[in-house]
């Protein structure tokens, strides 16, 4: 495999970018020309001594926005840990930088969209969760590595990489062209890792948890749901636990996403608005797409479908069990559990039920194991694919129960477990592990809900306590207010970012130009002084008690009539994307 280069320098001249690879014994410098943006490979002796020198971890690529190409670069990494002896990175600060030097030849409305761009740029970068590795390929699990081919095994680690997962796969496009450029192209996915040594019965192995998030119909709650007509489900997450002991590796692979249907669920104002399952739509072809690919990529499949069993969740399950039913494949088994039925009441021990009704399947699939002579011993023939809503915390939590069956299986076949231990038991690593599932559900949650994720209190501590069901309170309101009032923004940044939306610099046509109704930025601010009026009008009274009463209802009853206005036109008073989002489930 052709390696990425570890360590870079970039040296800045009025004309050029160069891009040093400062590996030991390598001459080779990426030269990128800000004017005509040509991108070439060149030599040390080629870097100007006048040029503005300063250390990058690495490219993340480039992107056009209305002022020209800018170059995106990653400029601070931590050490997360190693990965079969390769040291696994996590990407914490970037810098944007123009190719051109002046903003001068843009009008003052083309500057704030650029400006609004930059933004939208940013925002992903500033969403936690990149990594990176540049001699391991982080985008595959241990079980599809074995079963690659030699030619597999030459391509560069850009080229193998599952595009799945290459967050920046968009903005690595110009060096992708150029062959000879591979060396520079560092894949870099979203997610989660955690890398732990742990300890039982006084012997030591390696813990490892991996999340890996998938580029395509990726969005924000809410805005993306369902499946695209490429059968591409939304938040759809692989979630591979490995075990390292005395050589020996073992994997187990669980998969989340949306329900591979067409619905939707645009924020309105309310709560919870209600789901919206396509009736224009033939969801057979998408659902069979989405399938097809998952049976060929994981084998068999056991669907674990969360959501609940009565309200406007039910006619999502429905649909789901309806269309499992109609694919007639012996290799797709479908499970519907109410997680919020089961555990209504505090009752959180009654989740066992469905660990031990998938018990026999779970022993079926199995999980891939090598063993310290790197012979491939046991391969895993299937995957548990969890889903809720939002296939964020009743998910995580069926997630990291099944994890733990596994690994108990796991740990006693290495000779790591004794006979008769659980790993339950083991007190010192429970932490860890609990700790490390919820840490995981709340890096999902927030790169889809924009909040850390709930139920954390029962992940972490195998109890739900009020303290919990507080904090999840807490941030059901955050997400209420974040789904309203600012994940538009954060959809359109997404797809600025991942391709799905190209500027262009001639279009004087531009969706960020597109202006509010007038009544969508007047009526909440004549409503705030219907409200205002009201409280003045109780502070203040009047000379009679009826004249003041008269004025409180009168104020009263205008914010409400007002407020019912708002409501009844939610969709027109949240913050909607503006560059590719279309209501297509009418």
């Amino acid at each position: 495999m052709a390696t990425a280069y570890q360590r870079y320098n970039l040296h800045t001249t009025y004309d050029k970018f160069y891009i040093e690879a400062c590996d030991e014994g390598v001459d080779a410098v990426l030269v990128i020309n800000r004017v005509s943006n040509e991108m070439t490979l060149a030599g040390k002796k080629d870097v100007p001594p006048s040029a503005v020198t300063k250390p990058i971890c690495g490219i993340m690529g480039t992107v056009r926005l209305v002022a020209g190409m800018y170059l995106i670069v990653i400029t601070r990494k931590k050490n997360v840990g190693c990965l079969l002896g390769h040291a696994v990175w996590k990407a914490l600060e970037f810098d944007v930088i123009p190719y051109k030097k002046t903003l001068l030849h843009l009008s003052e409305t083309q500057m704030q969209e650029n400006k609004t761009y930059l933004s939208m740029i940013d925002n992903v970068l500033m969403t936690d969760g990149f990594y990176f590795c540049t001699d391991y390929d982080l985008t595959h699990t241990l079980q599809r590595l074995a079963n690659t081919s030699p030619d597999f095994q030459d391509m560069s680690i850009f080229e193998r990489a599952d595009q799945r997962f290459v967050w920046n796969g968009n903005l690595l496009r110009e060096l992708a062209a150029e062959p000879e450029l591979h060396r520079f192209a560092l894949p870099v996915m979203h997610g989660f890792i955690v890398m732990k040594p742990c300890f039982v019965n006084g012997k030591v192995f390696e813990w490892i948890l991996i999340s890996r998030r998938s580029c395509f119909r990726a969005g924000v709650r809410y805005y993306v749901r369902g499946i695209d007509s490429e059968g591409h489900a939304a938040n759809f997450v692989e979630t591979e636990q490995i075990v390292l002991y005395e050589g020996a590796k073992a994997s187990f692979v669980q998969t989340r996403g949306s329900m591979p249907f067409y619905w939707s669920q645009r924020p309105n104002l309310k709560y919870k608005p209600k789901p919206v399952i396509s009736s224009a739509t033939n969801h057979m072809d998408g659902f069979q797409r989405h399938f097809d690919s998952q049976l060929l990529t994981y084998g068999k499949q056991t669907l674990l479908n969360l959501v609940n069993q009565k309200g406007s969740e039910l006619p999502l399950e429905e649909a789901f069990a309806k269309m499992v039913s109609n694919m007639n494949n012996d290799k797709i088994n479908y499970i519907a559990f109410d997680f919020h039925k089961e555990c209504s009441h505090m009752r959180w021990d009654r989740l066992q039920k469905l660990v031990d009704a998938v018990s026999d399947t779970q022993d079926e699939y199995g999980y891939f194991m090598v063993n310290a002579k790197d012979e491939v011993v046991l391969q895993q023939r299937g995957v548990f694919r969890s889903n809720c809503m939002d296939c964020l915390d009743r998910t995580n939590v069926i997630q990291s129960m099944l994890a733990r069956c596994s690994l108990q299986s796991q740990l006693k076949r290495l000779g790591v477990l004794n006979v008769g231990q659980q790993i339950e038991a083991q007190t010192d690593f429970e932490t860890i592990y609990k700790n490390a599932w919820a840490d995981n559900a709340n890096a999902c949650a927030v790169q889809y809900a924009g909040t850390g994720a709930l139920k954390t209190d029962f992940t972490r501590t195998g109890k739900r306590t009020h303290w919990g069901l507080m904090m999840d309170g807490l941030n059901s309101m955050i997400r209420y207010y974040k789904n309203n009032f600012s994940d538009g923004f954060r959809q359109d940044s997404i797809d600025l970012f991942l391709g799905n939306y190209t500027v262009d610099e001639s279009d004087a046509t531009s969706p960020l130009r597109v202006k509010n109704d007038l009544k969508v930025l007047a009526l909440p601010f004549i409503m705030l002084a219907a409200v205002v009026m009201c409280i003045l009008c109780l502070l203040k009274a009047g000379d009679t008690w009826g004249e003041t009463m008269t004025y409180v209802l009168f104020w009263a009853a205008t914010s409400t009539v007002i407020g019912s206005i708002i409501l009844s036109n939610g969709k027109d008073f949240v913050d909607a994307p503006k560059l590719v989002y279309k209501e297509k489930l009418d």
